[in-house]
Parts: C-alpha cells; sequence; structure tokens
C-alpha cells in the first residue's frame, strides 16, 4: 500500500464526502477517487458505498480502518521523532523561576540553548512565592532557579550558581531608611513581614526570622502572596520585608527605600530538580545556567558566583 493511498483512506472514512477529503489532501476530486478505486482494487471489494446523495463506509471498510488507524499513528510518531533527532530536538524542558533575577538568568540559558543545542525547547514559568515546591513535585516543572536554602528530601540540586546581597526594605518615612545600612539586630525594631501558604519552616525563617543574632524577638507582620502586595504594605507603613538586593531594581517604587543588611548571610540561587530526575536536556541547561550566573556575577557588584 501506498502513503497517500493509506491517508486518502483514512481522511474518506472520516469525513465521509470526496470534496472535504481532497480539499485537506490538497488534491482533485478525481485523484481522491481514482486512490481510493486503486485501493479497493487491491482489497477486491468496496471499502466505500456511494450515492448521489451521500458517501458510507462499507463493513470491510470500517475493518480496514481500525487495523490501519494505529499503524499510521505509529508511523507518523516514528517520522516525528526521526526528524526531531535530525534536528537535535530531545525533548521540551519545563523550567521554573522564583523571581526576576532568576527569571532573567533562565532567559540567558534560553537564548544561549537556542545555539548550543537549538532543538532544546525550553518553557519558563514563575514559581510561586506561597508554594517553593508544588509545582516542581507535580511535575509541571523539569527543574526550577530558586533562592536557597532548600532541605527536601525528595529534592536534588546542584551547587548555588550564585549569591546576592540581602536588603531591608522599609517605608521611606522610617528612621532606618536614612541610614545607609542596617544590621539583623535593626529587625528587632520593624514589624516583619512574611510570607502565607505552604512554606516550610526553614524558609519561613530565612524570609522572616523570629529573632535576631542575640535573642530579641522580631514581630511579625501581615502575610503576603506576592511582591508587589509586600511592597504595597511597606510604602503604606504597614512592616518591612526582608529581600534580596536585586528587588530595589526590579520592584523601585516611591515610598519604599532598600537599606543594605551588612551582617545578613547573603542569599543563594541554585538548581532544584526532582531526585533522580536528571537527564541529558537537564544537564545541558545547568551548564549554560552555570555559564549565565558567571556573566551576571561580573557586572553587578551585588552578586557573586562562588568559586
Amino acid at each position: 500500500m501506498e502513503r497517500d493511498e493509506v491517508e486518502c483512506f483514512l481522511l474518506l472514512a472520516e469525513e465521509l464526502h470526496f470534496g472535504r477529503t481532497a480539499d485537506r489532501m490538497r488534491l482533485s476530486r478525481a485523484r481522491v477517487s481514482q486512490l481510493i478505486q486503486r485501493l479497493e482494487r487491491r482489497v477486491g471489494a468496496p471499502l466505500f458505498i456511494r450515492t448521489s446523495r451521500r458517501v458510507a463506509i462499507s463493513a470491510i471498510g470500517r475493518q480496514l480502518r481500525a487495523d490501519l488507524e494505529p499503524l499510521h499513528r505509529a508511523m507518523d510518531a516514528a517520522l516525528a521523532r526521526a526528524a526531531t533527532t535530525a534536528r537535535g530536538i530531545d525533548t521540551t524542558l519545563h523550567v521554573g523561576f522564583s523571581n526576576p533575577l532568576a527569571g532573567e538568568i533562565v532567559m540567558k540559558v534560553t537564548e544561549s540553548l537556542r545555539i548550543s543545542h537549538p532543538g532544546l525547547a525550553v518553557e519558563i514559568c514563575e514559581v510561586p512565592m506561597t508554594d517553593p515546591y508544588g509545582r516542581l513535585r507535580d511535575g509541571d516543572f523539569d527543574v526550577q532557579l530558586q533562592e536557597f536554602p532548600v532541605r527536601e528530601d525528595d529534592l536534588g540540586g546542584g551547587p548555588p550558581l550564585l549569591t546576592e546581597e540581602r536588603v531591608l526594605a522599609v517605608p521611606s518615612a522610617h528612621p532606618l531608611a536614612a541610614r545607609g545600612t542596617v544590621s539583623l539586630e535593626d529587625l528587632a525594631d520593624v514589624l516583619l513581614l512574611t510570607i502565607e501558604g505552604e512554606l516550610p519552616g526553614y524558609r519561613q525563617e530565612h524570609h522572616a526570622p523570629s529573632r535576631t543574632p542575640s535573642g530579641r524577638p522580631i514581630i511579625p507582620g501581615p502575610s503576603v502572596t506576592q511582591m508587589q502586595e509586600a511592597l504595597m504594605l511597606v510604602a503604606g507603613g504597614r512592616g518591612a520585608l526582608l529581600t534580596v538586593a536585586h528587588t530595589a531594581t526590579y520592584f523601585a517604587r516611591p515610598g519604599v527605600a532598600y537599606v543594605p543588611v551588612t551582617d545578613a548571610e547573603p542569599t543563594g540561587y541554585g538548581l532544584v530538580w526532582r531526585a533522580g530526575n536528571t537527564t541529558g536536556a537537564l544537564k545541558a541547561f545547568a551548564d549554560a545556567a552555570r555559564a549565565a550566573a558567571q556573566e551576571m556575577a561580573q557586572r553587578d557588584p551585588r552578586a557573586a558566583a562562588p568559586v
């Protein structure tokens, strides 16, 4: 059987109309009739019942359709896989990013992979602030670039690609805004915004510690679900936010001042994936991410690439 015979038969069995079948195959109606007649001669029986008003598939035609359809799908899939391999496309990698800096690195990696692995498709999406691991665990993401620490038994990851200084976002009229720097001890003098959602205790403590290094209690402020909400509360005098330095660049707004926290441990960024779920595509992404992070660290004095 010729491929055009098979495709013509299956399309006509679906459409039951010679004109629509001809349009879909970009052939003349006469050519469609010719292909069907040729196939019927091979079989030795009519595959369709034709009248002046309608076309119906015969019992033998229904049997042939049932036998051919899975073979035709398998053939199409085999050709698609061969074409994919020829173009260098191995898979589509779904990548999450946790904040604008991570997103910028991911975009640089995506552009780099278009050259080094022109077929490797990358789709990106933001990781929800309130649920840092849920979409990764559900399989929506293959890997995500996010802030450390990550201490989850079912998740693996690489070493930090980049570290970044931390700042305290305070209302512009707050006394701390007039200072050049603050320390973690100064957190006892503000209401510190917390993050709402399914955050492990260690991550909540990282974003909003409960005590200063000397043991003074830090009063928790309102809970937030996204960055714009947090900065709106800061500008309105409802609290302060311990965050990373790039926030001042990506979220500059009136009413908010960003003050460096001199003794806060820098925030690291790295790749996280489901334990044991490493692939060639993920390795290619990780290699490109390492290079992109190093490039970013060279041009941003607030960030550094680990040695």
